[in-house]
């Protein structure tokens, strides 16, 4: 058990970055390349699928992670939400499967997302994406890495050859500003999109409205150490744990390029 007082997120981290690994190992038997998961499947209201792996991590993530910092409050999508957390300095932010879709259909663009917030904005980001073994990991302040190796996004200029994935309609709309762009495949989990952006997989990545906090707040402290910014069209940055954990239509993108990257969205 670490305490707030005298450890600092550093001590967390190796502790979560094994709790994203051990789940992402109790995902797997789950998972079938290319075709429907062996998990039971059942659905929220009438599209969103959850499977029995969603729930089984989300109990291991809940435990574990808890165990290791009880002062902190709990946001996930699998949890029935408790409003005490709105009480707490620091809350854990995790979607135990990000990309259900993904994962239920034998994709491989599926994570597990672990963030834990302070004040509303994460200090320390984990995503796990076991098919492609790429471990993403950022600490407030201290960089980011993927397998170990440090994420710097490179200095570039302009958009020339830009390559975006996101919502037809969004990428449409940015193309008519800035000019042809070279059109990706949208990423179905959204961690794992803002991830490639901080990775340099992708140029810019868009979102529609109502990603929840649990979408993307690993995902945005490992693209803001990384040296790219996550915000809405109007250039504000995403709070966390607040009473609605959802969100406007956001961008992600290199810091040096995002004056010019909301420009181009906005209306």
């Amino acid at each position: 058990m670490l305490s707030s007082s005298n450890h600092p997120i550093t001590a967390l981290a190796p502790a979560v970055r094994d709790a994203a690994l051990r789940a992402g190992e109790m995902a797997l038997p789950y998972y079938r390349a290319g075709a429907q998961t062996a998990a039971r499947l059942w659905y929220k209201g009438q599209s969103s699928p959850v499977t029995e792996a969603d729930i089984a991590l989300d109990l291991f993530l809940k435990e574990h992670l808890s165990a290791l910092f009880p002062q902190a409050g709990w946001l996930s999508e699998e949890t029935a939400d408790d409003p005490s957390r709105l009480e707490q300095s620091y809350v854990w932010i995790v979607d135990p499967i990000d990309g259900t879709r993904a994962f239920a259909s034998g994709l491989s663009d599926w994570a597990v997302s672990i963030a834990l917030v302070k004040d509303g904005r994460p200090v320390l980001g984990i995503l796990n994406a076991p098919i492609h073994e790429r471990l993403y990991e950022a600490r407030i302040g201290e960089g980011a890495w993927c397998n170990g190796e440090r994420l710097t996004l490179p200095e570039v200029d302009d958009f020339s050859h830009a390559r975006v994935a996101g919502p037809k309609p969004l990428v449409d709309r940015f193309e008519r500003r800035m000019g042809p762009v070279e059109r990706l495949p949208k990423v179905p989990s959204l961690a794992l999109r803002l991830a490639r952006v901080a990775d340099g997989t992708i140029d810019v990545g868009l979102v529609s409205a109502n990603a929840q906090d649990w979408d993307i707040a690993a995902a945005d402290l490992i693209l803001q150490e990384a040296g790219g910014r996550l915000t809405g069209f109007d250039g504000s940055t995403p709070v966390y744990n607040r009473p609605q954990p959802s969100h406007d239509e956001m961008i992600a993108v290199a810091s040096r390029l995002h004056p010019r990257a909301i420009g181009a969205m906005r209306a």
